[in-house]
């Protein structure tokens, strides 16, 4: 841990020279501020972000055991690490499997398996002991700034778990109904409960609040120098927030914003990614065959004209969500699966691997307990190390506040096949694909000779040429 190595070299310099111990401290600080530049807006133009579920990570479940694999995420062109919530969790109220609470179960040896949720948080500047101590996750986050890697961490600033000392201490945090009793998170369209039985719902009439939620913000910044947070359901807290928080933390280092939301006021002046959730559920049901082409082009003009141009989102066949309370891609996608992964790689945006992903994991990993994911490397990870180098150094792929155009391209089976042309600064890549599970002959308005990127070929395209591509087949076709 860079920390202890600079607290041991000021000391030993106390005993030879004052003077020297300046020289030399500074000398080590600096190095370590310069492991890794500061987030800049050009760094999402080809950046990957990883999803990190620690628990589930490792058998061991721990910090120590991700950060050995840092280095080989740098395989799959990873520049963000994303951690999913590492604060300590609440035992109470805290919940089992099947929705009910662990308190509930007599058996002894049961309830221990209940380890709660991530997002029922107790504490929100300490780490689970589960995952490690606090000198573990600076290495984490050391180990990442070394092979090039950002480290967000998950912020949960809509609720917390019912054992936070904020419910003893500060009880006017809290949202209360009319029997003064706290509550937990409601749907504000009906009032009705999310169902997060587990949490408190935070209050953020209370301007204190906001004062206190930025400050424990910024001491992950201040204290352990991570780059920026991944906000929680953050359109159920008022944009308002967000702006002022975000403002303050930027004046001790700037940051990446990623809101778990698609709400357009959200992007002005407080986050820089979105997550693309429509898009995603486009994609799951032209997968299942209940959508088609048709309606993602009508998806795609419909997003160019909500957003702005430097509004960028985030692409994704999987996540935390999806994965345990949906189902897998495979369950989800099928057969077309790596069409609509390499399809998350070539739109404007960002593309996200969630833990266990990169291994072929075919099973829904379990939320409330402890779950390990597949390690060894199967179909997908080749793919991903692909996909990664082409996302990381294509001009053509840039997704951030500077995109690639994105341009559709006519086809003569128009609500079968999906073809879009990126470019930007001379340099064109095509997505083509077959979105259907049955062969499909066409032709497509394109001329020209390009490197078909998966096959290592060169293939030459006339306007008039027939091409049949078999069910979900896909090609990522680079203007010579």
């Amino acid at each position: 841990m860079k920390k202890i190595a600079i607290t041991f070299v000021s000391a030993l310099f106390v005993l030879t020279s004052c003077k020297n111990e300046t020289k030399q401290t500074t000398a080590v600080e600096t190095q370590q501020e310069e492991v890794i530049a500061p987030f800049e807006d050009k760094m999402i133009e080809t950046a990957v972000l990883y999803e990190a579920n620690i628990r589930q990570y490792s058998p061991e479940g721990t910090f120590e055991a991700f950060t050995r694999d840092i280095p080989q995420l740098k395989e799959l062109g990873v520049k963000i690490i994303w951690l999913m919530p590492v604060y300590p969790i609440s035992e109470k109220n805290r919940k089992a499997t099947g929705g009910g609470f662990v308190a509930e179960i007599e058996d002894e040896a049961e309830r221990a398996k209940y380890l709660g949720s991530y997002y029922a948080i107790s504490d929100y500047t300490d780490v689970n002991p589960e995952f490690g101590t606090k000198e573990d996750f600076q290495n984490l986050v050391d180990t990442a700034h070394e092979n090039g890697m950002y480290v967000i961490l998950d912020w949960v600033a809509n609720h917390t778990g019912w054992d936070h000392h904020w419910l003893t201490e500060k009880p006017d945090f809290y949202t209360k109904n009319d029997k003064g009793e706290v509550i937990d998170p409601v749907d504000p369209n009906t009032g009705e409960s999310w169902g997060w039985t587990d949490t408190a719902d935070l209050n953020y009439d209370n301007k204190e609040l906001w004062e206190a939620m930025t400050a424990e913000m910024k001491y992950w910044v201040e204290e352990h120098q991570i780059d920026g947070f991944r906000a929680d359901v953050a359109g159920e807290v008022p944009t308002e927030f967000w702006e002022q928080a975000i403002e303050e933390i930027k004046k001790t280092r700037s940051v990446f914003m990623l809101a778990e939301s698609e709400k357009k006021d959200l992007f002005n002046n407080a986050f820089d990614m979105g997550y693309n959730w429509e898009g995603h559920h486009i994609m799951n049901a032209m997968a299942q065959g209940k959508m088609g082409v048709k309606e993602w082009d009508a998806y795609m003009v419909k997003i160019d004209s909500i957003y702005g141009q430097d509004d960028v989102l985030l692409n994704f066949v999987t996540n935390h969500d999806e994965n345990s309370w949906n189902g897998t891609v495979k369950e989800r996608m099928g057969d077309a699966s790596e069409t609509f992964l390499a399809l998350t790689y070539t739109l404007p945006g960002m593309p996200l691997i969630y833990s266990g992903q990169e291994y072929d994991m075919n099973h829904r990993l379990k939320f409330f307990e402890k779950d390990t994911i597949p390690k060894t490397k199967g179909e997908v990870w080749p793919v991903l190390v692909k996909l990664g180098d082409l996302k990381n150094n294509s001009t053509a792929l840039h997704g951030g506040k500077d995109a690639a155009g994105y341009e559709r391209l006519t086809t003569s089976a128009n609500e079968k096949v999906l073809a879009f042309k990126r470019s930007k600064h001379g340099e064109e890549l095509i997505y083509v694909a077959n979105m259907t599970k049955a062969p499909v002959k066409f032709t497509m308005d394109v001329i020209g000779n390009f490197d078909d990127y998966f096959q290592s070929a060169t293939i030459s395209i006339i306007g008039a040429q027939e091409m049949e591509f078999q069910p979900w087949e896909y090609k990522i076709l680079i203007k010579r």
